[in-house]
């Protein structure tokens, strides 16, 4: 009899785990209360298409290797286009600075605006991170979970200064400040931060490897990011999993000590042999999926940042935009410190996604993300849609960024923890706020036996790539776990020959 896998949640980490599985012949069965995608979708605004989650990809080998370990080619799903500049950055001041994925372009470019000394000191921080990601990619990035044994390891292979060099001793903030006097260039860097749900005055400086991932290429996805999802779809279902859409799971149901199946909401019960779940860590924590599962995985102490978001089809004028494109506060370390405290800032910085650029037209598609507190559970509605797209308006208007809205959509910390039970609206599961957080994140098994763990809120982290890798690990796992008993011909085990 073949193994019965339940993969609970579409997102991206267990779509790529049902997906490896259903090659590898297992009876997979997805079932996905919402639309297929978790946080990576898309919303429908003006008639038109805008994504709504991840605008970028970036470190795409790692899901080059989730879709080789599935039995099929990326490329014939998922069609990049590199960009030049990474993102176009703004101050109140007048001040404007695009970073490029070539670091000499960006250094003459710092050069230019903010000086000679400031460009040296660009190009030691960019070797600095450089140094962190050489150094955690396999002991982090790529390991099936961190551990004390693998970090001191990097201390054998690297040598004694390499745990030093992991700079996890001292926050973002102060390491930054110790590269740049220029407190415009500490506020673009320290912002790094918030693609991992952190504030840099709290989150360690191993952070600073995310500004070299971005170095190492960013990508935009034709046809935007939810190809990515249509593409592992299809390929779980070629392989031989079945996708269920409105299928709320109730229940994770255990029998001493050991995962059975999952009951849904109407009282269908889904025998499976294990479970996969891909929703957020602090949900089995908490015993929001049955008390059996409670505790299987570690409770979120410290919630990541949320997001207020407007998706707009809108007509622009005024500031030349590129694709990406980040609108400074005046003072970052007050907007942090508000956000660390649960309060919404008075002045914030906006990001504006561009979606139609290069190129744009007459009325382009927009995404806006401002950083908020993960209040969804304790506070009562924020303002009214039409208020955030004046409020959002106003900001913008200071860096002469015109905006004549024909339609917008907007999501609070409420939306976000309606939509991902256990969240209360944090986006990227715990939040990174020391060195040790990473060994605090669940791992691709969890303590009960059967049940195995993907997405943003497990080992390795939050982001498309991350969580797809999430899903590698977790299918990984089970393949070990059930290597004995299993009864479908032998292939070769998971992998992928597509590193950077």
């Amino acid at each position: 009899m073949t193994d019965r896998i339940v993969v609970v949640g579409a997102g991206v980490g267990g779509l790529s785990a049902a997906a490896i599985l259903a090659r590898r012949g297992f009876d997979v069965t997805v079932l996905e209360r919402d639309a297929l995608g978790g946080k990576l979708r898309q919303e429908q605004v003006a008639g038109r298409a805008i994504d709504v989650g991840p605008t970028v990809l970036t470190m795409p080998w790692l899901l080059e290797q989730v879709f080789e370990a599935a039995g099929a080619s990326m490329s014939s799903f998922v069609r990049l286009t590199p960009l030049e500049v990474v993102a176009r950055h703004a101050w109140q001041c007048g001040a404007t600075l695009d970073l490029f994925a070539d670091e000499e372009r960006t250094a003459d470019a710092v050069g230019a605006q903010f000086g000679a000394r400031e460009a040296t000191a660009y190009r030691a921080f960019a070797a600095y991170a450089a140094r962190i990601y050489e150094l955690t990619r396999g002991t982090f990035i790529e390991a099936q979970r961190p551990t004390i044994a693998g970090m001191l390891g990097v201390a054998g292979r690297f040598g004694p200064r390499a745990l030093k060099e992991v700079d996890g001793h001292r926050t973002m903030w102060s390491a930054l400040q110790s590269f740049f006097r220029d407190p415009r260039l500490v506020q673009l860097f320290a912002r790094y931060a918030t693609y991992c749900g952190a504030s840099p005055l709290t989150a360690p400086a191993t952070l600073n490897v995310v500004s070299h991932v971005e170095r190492l290429g960013v990508h935009a996805v034709q046809g935007g990011m939810i190809a990515i999802v249509d593409g592992l779809s299809k390929v779980a279902e070629t392989n031989g999993a079945r996708l269920r859409r409105g299928a709320h799971v109730e229940e994770i149901s255990t029998h001493r000590g050991k995962v059975t199946g999952v009951r849904l909401s109407g009282g269908e019960v889904i025998p499976a042999d294990a479970v996969v779940f891909n929703g957020d860590a602090h949900a089995l924590a908490t015993g929001l999926v049955g008390h059996g599962v409670r505790g299987a995985a570690p409770e979120t102490t410290t919630p990541s940042l949320s997001a207020i978001t407007l998706a707009m089809v809108a007509k622009q004028s005024g500031f030349p935009l590129d694709r990406h494109n980040v609108f400074f506060s005046e003072d970052y370390a007050r907007e942090m410190g508000a956000l660390d405290r649960g309060e919404l800032p008075d002045d914030t910085t906006v990001y504006l996604c561009a979606q139609d650029r290069p190129g744009g037209g007459s009325s382009e598609r927009f995404f806006v993300i401002i950083n908020a507190p993960p209040t969804g559970r304790s506070r009562g509605p924020y303002p009214e849609p039409g208020l955030w797209q004046e409020r959002v308006s106003r900001w913008l208007s200071r860096f002469s960024v015109t905006l004549s809205i024909e339609e917008a959509a907007v999501t609070t910390p409420q939306t976000f923890a309606s939509r991902f039970p256990g969240t209360g609206g944090a986006l990227y599961g715990p939040a990174s706020t020391s060195m040790w957080s990473s060994f605090s994140r669940a791992a691709a098994r969890g303590s009960i036996d059967g049940l195995y763990l993907a997405g943003g809120s497990a080992h390795p982290g939050p982001g498309v790539p991350m969580a797809a890798t999430s899903g590698r690990m977790a299918a990984l796992a089970v393949l070990e776990d059930r290597r004995s008993t299993a009864r479908w011909p032998r292939t070769a085990m998971l992998g992928g020959t597509s590193m950077r």
